[in-house]
């Protein structure tokens, strides 16, 4: 197994991202990421390379449309002991992404306002989280992937011994995002079925 060498980290829940961010770094990883969390990693004097600029894309559509890249699922999805994989990557240049540190947008906080409408529910319904989180997850033989701050020191543990992480505990952490995306998506379900439509949504 090679070593971890590029880390994409796009974070609501930004705790404990400074040391963290900062540890990968020591161990030469290169860091990429979007908004917030690229801004506060900056500020802590961490390098980073902001996703848009890995993938040559802007981010759009009012932010919408940030990490939804073949450069960025290419990266998580390749299967590195495929040589078919490999020769797509080379060909369309397409560089690995070895860990993945994503949490979600905050549906529930958004929704437990009572004056919470339709338009700001729907705004925080998180699209590339998941996506990312399952690819990752999906492909936990070659990726780690992360959903809870505290699960970095076993991580960083790992890392420092051998340079990547175990599979088992691998395995692990992607059982955690099916776990998390399938909580996701059932509250957003049971919010949107209480939802009065005749008052919220105009029909033509």
């Amino acid at each position: 197994m090679k070593k971890i060498e590029r880390a994409l980290i796009s974070l609501t829940d930004k705790s404990g991202i400074e040391e963290f961010a900062r540890a990968l770094e020591d161990m030469g990883v290169e860091i990429l990421s979007t908004g917030g969390t690229a801004k506060k990693m900056r500020e802590s004097g961490i390098k980073v390379m902001d996703v848009s600029e890995f993938t040559g894309f802007p981010e759009m559509l009012d932010g919408r449309v940030k990490t939804l890249h073949p450069k960025v699922h290419g990266g998580i999805l390749a299967q590195k002991s495929n040589p078919d994989h490999l020769a797509q990557m080379k060909a369309h240049g397409l560089q690995a992404i070895d860990l993945v540190a994503v949490n979600l947008y905050a549906f529930d906080k958004a929704t437990a306002d009572p004056g919470c409408t339709l338009a700001h529910a729907i705004e925080n319904i998180d699209i590339g989280g998941p996506t990312m989180l399952r690819a990752s997850a999906k492909n936990y033989q070659d990726v780690t992937v992360l959903v809870d701050p505290v699960d970095y020191p076993q991580v960083l543990k790992e890392m420092k011994e051998t340079g990547n992480t175990t599979l088992k505990t691998r395995f692990r952490l992607a059982a955690k995002v099916f776990a998390l995306t399938s909580r996701y998506d059932t509250a957003i379900s049971a919010w949107l079925d209480q939802v009065d439509v005749d008052s919220e949504i105009s029909f033509k």
